[in-house]
Parts: C-alpha cells; structure tokens; sequence
C-alpha cells in the first residue's frame, strides 16, 4: 500500500529541461499545483550526467525556463567563442535548474518535488532510496517530459565489442587523466561523428594534445549551424534575421536536398569541417567559426563507418579496420543524443507528450505547450497549435522539419495572446530582435519584406522539396 498521498493537477515526469520548462510556465499561466517526479537526486536531467567540458550549443540567452535568465547577458572576450554571445557550461546549467526548483517552484507553494524517485505508472511513485511509494492523484494530466530523452555518453552501453587490454572512457574520463596512475596516453582515437566528438577533439587540442595524435572515427560527416547567425542581441540583426530571410531564398529555390545544403553554405547558415566531402548528416549541432578550424587540424580522419569492435592494436569498424598504437587511448562519443522516436500527437486525453516544436528550441517548445495547456481547452486546437517537428535524422527529413515548424509559427502568429506571449518570451531568441526594429528604420524594414516575402516563396517550394526527399 501507498505510504503517502498527494493530490495534484499536473504529473510531470523528468525534472530536465522541457519539463521545467513546462512547468515554469505553467506556474506562471495559471492556478495548477505541479508535482515532478525525476529519477535524479538534483534537478537538470541530462546535463548531470554531462562530460564537464560541455557547454550550450546556442547562447545562454534563449535556453531555460522563462521567468530566469541564465547567464549574464555577455559576449565572450577569450577563446573560440569570442565575439560571440556566452555559452553556459554544464556546471553552470545544473547550479541554474537547482535554483529554478529551489528558489521558484517549490516557494511558490504549487509545486512539489519528488527527486530519486521513479514514476510507475498510475499514479505511483517509488523512491529509489526507500522503495516508499507515493500515490499521486492527478487531477488533469500526466506530463511526459521524458520522450526524447538523449543518450549520454557517461551512462550508455557501447553498441560494440571491447577486448581486454583495450583501454575505452567516456570523454568525462579525460579532465582527470593526469591524476591517476601512469602516464597520461599520448594517443587518441574519438570514436563518433557528432557533437560531442568534436567538443572532445576540440577540448583535447585546445588542452595540448598533437593534433596529429589523435585519430577520429567519423561514420558520417555533418553539416553544422553557424553559430554567428544564432546570436541574440541588435548589433547581429543583418546575421540573424538577414541570415533567416537568406535561408528562407534557399529553401524558395532548392530543387533537391543537395541543392538546398549547398545554398545553405553559401549564403553562410551552415558549414562543414572538410570542404572536399559531402556531408550526410545534420543533426542541428552548432559551431563558431574557430571551433571549425580546430577541428580541421585533425588530419587522421578514418572513414570507414561504425565500429563494431575494439582490439588490441586494430578498430573493426563497418568498412574495414584500422591499426592503433599500443598505447592510445579510446574516447566513446558514439552515445546519440537524438535517438528515433516517432512523433505522436502531444495532447492525448489526460497525457500530454513534450516533443519539438520548433527546431532546434526543445525549451521553448515545452514552454509554448504549457501556455497552449493553460489557455486552450478543445484538444483539436490544441494539436493544431503544438504539432511535433520529427527531428532531421537524415538530410532529406530536414525540409519536412522546416516545413512543420513554419506551419507552427504560422498557426501561433493567428492567435493574437499567444503572439503576444512568444514575443515577450526570452526563450523566443529572436523575437524581441523582430519587435525592436522601429517604423523609421528603413534597413531593418527592408531584411523583415525581404523575410516574409522569401518565407511564403519557401512555402510554397518546402512541400515539393519535401516530397521528392520522401
């Protein structure tokens, strides 16, 4: 029997960033008391478990709750980010969400955290520590902010086999190689094409590694965000809105997926690390300039698809093998932060699903969700509102992905309080950039015609482009 009881309105599952998220807002648009259930002994999901270099992808100004500004508001003056907007470490978004539930949510006297503990399904909760059970009765809805969870490097099974004497670490492992016994290695070899393997290769270059001593396994090359066009601050206006109005041409006048990433990296919304090759995924990472030519300093790039196993002196991967000096060092990047998960309608009865709803915005999709939850009662409207953005696992789904979220936009820019919300939002990013621009200002009127006319063009071409990819 249940050892306690609680009544609440909402269920949330995950105390990460969308269900925070969801539940920020949610505090804030109406009278609901949250109860969030999460697995972890402090709040953040994910990021506790992150490898300590990590930082944000985009600027600290735009991801969070709503109601607390993470970061400072400054540009970074130092290393390859400078010029640029700050990027909050991990530390520093796990110490933000810790403040989030401790000084806001539970003060405000409607919500309850229930940390280490996991959600069983029908209301019961069950500590990880005692195997208490809590009997949770929900009100109005169950709240799952968990369906598209990552994988994490620290925490997941690699998919390969790893023979003894074969020395194999997350990238969490690296800051603290120094302090065990034995020499650090002197050779390393990053296994994984994605984000995270190139923060690895990057932090380990920037830490004094030879470049040439370090061997990466890249199954596919990626296209990558250019951080610059992501800025969000008056003085890059030309390079975010203009980019946007840019991007918007492409996608007008693309006649296949090639085409399109080729227009994209030419009007400088995307680049690439290898110039000579055609990248086949797009997973929406996003780089600074500086970060690229780093990256471009690793010369033993091994392309020969996924590893399938680790041996002493040699790397079987998909395509072939590759030799390994006795003493490097395995760095598992292979971890997918974006696993397929299909999408599903996000309100269901007495369910609702956090999913995407804006690319690449998973915070700020949680938080529009719940202002939609807390001033729209028909589920049909509701849906209409929220339609989930099936993440781009291949290039061609990326025109599909672009297309929903417009359609979104579309649909929220009709409804005039929710127009009125996402453009106070902090989490909008570029909103407030849109509004700042004055009658008078006849450069910043021309990029926004310029916008809205390649954006109705691009809609026009995106379900063409779409369909030949499909």
């Amino acid at each position: 029997m249940p050892s306690d009881v609680i009544d609440t309105d909402y269920l949330v599952i995950g105390a990460g960033a969308t269900g925070l998220a969801f539940a920020d807002t949610l505090l804030d648009e109406s009278d609901a008391h949250l109860t969030i259930v999460d697995r972890r002994g402090k709040p953040g999901g994910h990021w506790n478990d992150a490898y300590p270099f990590v930082t944000l992808h985009q600027p600290s100004a735009f991801y969070g709750v709503d109601s607390t500004e993470l970061g400072s508001g400054r540009k970074d003056t130092t290393g390859l980010n400078a010029g640029l907007y700050e990027l909050a470490t991990g530390a520093e978004i796990c110490g933000y969400y810790d403040r989030v539930v401790s000084t806001r949510l539970v003060p405000s006297g409607r919500v309850t955290h229930l940390p280490m503990s996991e959600y069983e399904g029908d209301g019961r909760v069950r500590s990880l520590l005692s195997g208490a059970v809590t009997q949770v009765r929900v009100r109005r809805k169950v709240v799952d902010a968990t369906y598209n969870s990552p994988s994490i490097p620290s925490t997941h099974t690699p998919s390969f086999a790893v023979a003894p004497g074969v020395r194999l670490v997350p990238p969490n492992a690296l800051p603290g190689l120094a302090v065990h016994a034995g020499p650090p290695p002197r050779r390393f070899t990053v296994l994984g094409g994605g984000k995270t393997a190139m923060d690895t290769c990057v932090w380990l270059v920037q830490s004094g590694a030879d470049p040439d001593a370090i061997t990466w396994v890249v199954p596919r090359d990626s296209w990558l965000i250019n951080r610059v066009t992501t800025q969000p601050a008056p003085e890059f206006f030309d390079e975010v809105i203009g980019g946007q109005a840019d991007q918007m041409a492409a996608f007008a006048a693309a006649t296949s997926t090639e085409d399109l990433f080729l227009r994209l990296e030419a009007c400088g919304a995307v680049t690439r690390i290898d110039r000579s090759r055609t990248p086949g995924m797009f997973h929406l990472a996003t780089v600074a300039p500086g970060e690229v030519e780093v990256l471009r300093r690793i010369r033993h790039v091994v392309r020969l698809g996924r590893v399938r196993a680790l041996e002493p002196g040699r790397a079987v991967l998909d395509h072939g093998e590759v030799a390994t000096a006795p003493d490097t060092l395995f760095v598992d990047c292979t971890a997918s932060a974006v696993r397929r998960r299909p999408v599903q309608p996000v309100f269901q009865g007495d369910r609702i699903v956090l999913q995407m709803l804006r690319l690449p915005q998973p915070a700020f999709s949680a938080a529009l969700t719940a202002w939609v939850e807390a001033h729209h009662d028909d589920e049909e409207q509701q849906n209409r509102l929220c339609a989930p953005v099936a993440f781009p696992h291949t290039l061609d789904d990326y025109a599909g992905a672009t297309m929903t979220t417009m359609l979104n936009q579309y649909h929220w820019s009709q409804d005039r309080e929710l127009r009125r919300w996402i453009r106070g939002s902090r989490l909008d990013g570029f909103g407030r950039l849109v509004a700042g621009v004055g009658r008078d200002d006849a450069h910043g009127q021309a990029v926004l015609a310029r916008y809205r006319e390649q954006a109705l063009a691009a809609m026009g071409n995106l379900p063409r482009l779409a369909a030949a990819a499909g």
